[in-house]
């Protein structure tokens, strides 16, 4: 009796439904752990991208004082 059924068969409808709904239940976990581990990356970075601006600022300033000390040992001569 089974194999009498048709393809619009509502037993069958549901089973395959609930696979889909399966599958996109655990794709839509993937995708949220990628977006957290994309975000934790996002982070890293902008912390790092931070750390080099307060890096270069001081170089920056280091090399503002030596251009400085250079010209006002020149003034001296």
């Amino acid at each position: 009796m089974e194999k009498d059924r048709g393809p619009n068969d509502l037993e069958q409808l549901i089973e395959q439904r609930n696979e889909e709904i399966d599958m996109l239940k655990k794709q839509k976990e993937y995708m949220q752990l990628k977006c957290r581990q994309a975000g934790a990356a996002v982070l890293k970075q902008e912390a790092r991208y931070a750390e080099l601006v307060k890096e270069f600022d001081k170089v920056c300033e280091e090399r503002d004082n030596f251009e400085r000390m250079l010209r006002s040992g020149d003034d001296t001569k």
